[in-house]
C-alpha cells in the first residue's frame, strides 16, 4: 500500500503546505467531529444543518459557537465555528510556541531613547522590545523608566515577526507580578506560558461547546471550563472542516456569483485582488457592483480565519474609485465581528486600506515558508496516526524528501507521540524524488 498525501495545486499559498489531510470533498452532511463516512447524528430539536455562504467550505454545526480541537503528533489545530462557518483557524506546534501571553522575568539589555523603548533579554535567547508606553503604570521617558541591567516582570504581547523580537509590556496585574516574584531567582527566566488557542476562544465565547479528540487535553480544558468540554474518540475535524482548513492555504477563494479572491501576503503588506473572472465581460456595472457587495462577507471571513495582519490592501473588481468608496459602510459592517481590523479608507487608486493588529503569527507564517517541510511532515504523521487507528497492528513507513524527514527528526516528541499511539515506530524512508510524503507498508520497503 502506498498513498501520497495531498496534491500540489497551483492555487496554494506560496510556501504553504498542500492539503495532505486525507480529507475528501467538503461534505455538507458530515457533522463536525464525526468520522469520515459516518452518518450524521440526528439534530436535536431546534438544531439544523447550516451551510456556509457561497464561496466557502460548508460545515455542519449547531447554531451558536462551537470550538473543535484536533490533536495530532506535534500539532494542535483549533477551529471556531459560528453558524456552521469556520470563523477562526489556529495551528499550534507545542514545541514551537509563539510566546504570546508568556510571563517572563527579563533583563534590560539596552535603552533606546530614539526608538522610545528598550531592548530586553528574554528566556531562550530572545530579545524583546519594551515600548516606552508599556514600561510602567505611569508613562515616563524610557531613560527615566528603566536602565541597563534592570530586571523586570514582563508579559509578551506580540509574537516575533520578520526577524524582529517579540513585543513586551511591564504593565502587569498584581497577580502576574506576584507570580513572577514567586518564581525561582534569575533572569532572564520563563515563568509561565500563555494561553493556547482553545483556552483563549473558550474564554471569549463563554457558552461555546468545546469538542476535543485527545483525552489528556480534554481533561486539562475541563479543569477550567467544566461540562462545556466534550471528549470524543473520533477525529474532531470531519472532512468538511479539513477541507475548510485546506482552503486557508490557497491563494484563490471562490466567490458567490463566479468571481474569486486572490490573496497574496508579502513582507510589507497583504494584497487582495477581487476578480470578477470570465463573467466580467457579460455583466453591466450594476451586476459588478453587486458581485463586490456580495463578496464582502467572504473577504472579511478570510481575513479573520487566516489571521492576516498589518496593512491589507483590497482591489475591488471593475469599479471606478468613486463607486468603490460606496462600499465603505458595507465593508465596515462585514468586518465588525473582527475586533482586530479597521478600515482606514480608500487610496487615490481606489484600494481599500485596512489594518489588522498583529498579535499571533498569521496562518501562512505558521504553516508555510521556512516551516513548510515540518508542516508536510506533521500532516503526514496525522494521516499515519489515522491509518494506524483504522488498521491496528500494521507497521507503516513514510517516504518523503530528506528535508521533510530532517524536520521530523528534529521533533522527537512528535515521533514518540506517534509511536505511543500507533504501537510501532514509524520507519522513515528518504526519497529525493518524492513530490509529496507517502505512506507505505513497512514490509514493502
Amino acid at each position: 500500500m502506498a498513498a501520497a498525501l495531498g496534491a500540489q495545486g497551483g492555487g496554494e499559498m506560496p510556501g504553504a503546505p498542500s492539503g495532505g489531510t486525507g480529507a475528501g470533498a467538503p461534505s455538507s452532511g458530515a457533522s463536525p467531529g464525526a468520522p469520515s463516512g459516518a452518518s450524521p447524528p440526528s439534530a436535536p430539536p431546534g438544531d439544523s444543518p447550516v451551510r456556509a455562504p457561497p464561496g466557502e467550505s460548508p460545515v455542519r454545526a449547531p447554531p451558536g459557537a462551537t470550538i473543535l480541537v484536533s490533536v495530532s503528533p506535534g500539532e494542535v489545530r483549533t477551529a471556531l465555528l459560528q453558524g456552521g462557518a469556520l470563523v477562526e483557524a489556529w495551528v499550534e506546534r507545542p514545541a514551537h510556541p509563539d510566546g504570546v501571553g508568556d510571563l517572563q522575568r527579563g533583563r534590560v539589555a539596552a535603552v533606546a531613547p530614539a526608538m522610545a523603548g528598550a531592548f530586553v533579554a528574554l528566556a531562550d535567547g530572545q530579545t524583546g522590545f519594551l515600548p516606552e508606553s508599556n514600561s510602567g503604570d505611569t508613562r515616563r521617558p524610557i531613560a527615566q523608566a528603566v536602565n541597563e541591567g534592570m530586571v523586570l516582570p514582563l508579559r509578551i504581547t506580540r509574537a516575533a515577526q520578520g526577524g524582529k523580537g517579540p513585543r513586551v509590556t511591564a504593565r502587569l496585574t498584581p497577580a502576574e507580578v506576584a507570580q513572577v516574584a514567586a518564581a525561582p531567582p534569575g533572569a532572564p527566566r520563563l515563568v509561565a506560558r500563555g494561553q493556547d488557542a482553545a483556552t483563549r476562544l473558550a474564554t471569549r465565547h463563554g457558552r461555546a461547546t468545546i469538542i476535543v479528540d485527545d483525552l489528556a487535553r480534554a481533561a486539562r480544558l475541563r479543569a477550567t471550563f467544566g461540562d462545556r468540554v466534550r471528549h470524543q474518540h473520533a477525529p474532531a475535524f470531519d472532512d468538511a472542516l479539513e477541507a475548510a482548513f485546506d482552503e486557508l492555504a490557497a491563494t484563490e477563494v471562490a466567490l458567490p456569483g463566479g468571481g474569486r479572491l486572490l490573496i497574496h501576503p508579502t513582507p510589507a503588506l497583504v494584497a487582495i485582488d477581487m476578480d470578477a473572472g470570465s463573467a466580467a465581460g457579460a455583466r453591466g456595472p450594476g451586476a459588478i457592483a453587486a458581485l463586490n457587495l456580495e463578496a464582502l462577507p467572504v473577504l472579511a471571513r478570510q481575513i479573520r480565519a487566516r489571521n492576516l495582519a498589518g496593512p491589507i490592501l483590497v482591489d475591488f473588481a471593475g469599479l471606478s474609485p468613486r463607486r468603490r468608496a460606496a462600499l465603505a459602510e458595507p465593508l465596515k459592517a462585514a468586518l465588525a465581528p473582527d475586533r482586530l481590523v479597521r478600515l482606514l479608507g480608500f487610496t487615490q487608486l481606489g484600494l481599500a486600506e485596512l489594518v489588522r493588529d498583529r498579535i499571533h503569527p498569521p496562518l501562512h507564517e505558521v504553516v508555510g515558508g521556512a516551516a513548510l517541510p515540518l508542516s508536510r511532515g506533521l500532516t503526514a504523521l496525522r494521516q499515519v496516526a489515522r491509518e494506524a487507528m483504522s488498521r491496528p497492528g500494521r507497521p507503516l513507513a513514510l517516504r518523503a524528501t530528506p528535508a521533510v524527514l530532517a524536520a521530523l527528526e528534529a521533533e522527537p516528541d512528535a515521533l514518540s507521540a506517534l509511536a505511543a499511539s500507533a504501537g510501532f515506530a514509524l520507519r522513515l524512508v528518504p526519497d529525493a524524488t518524492a513530490r509529496l510524503p507517502g505512506i507505505e507498508d513497512a514490509s514493502d520497503v
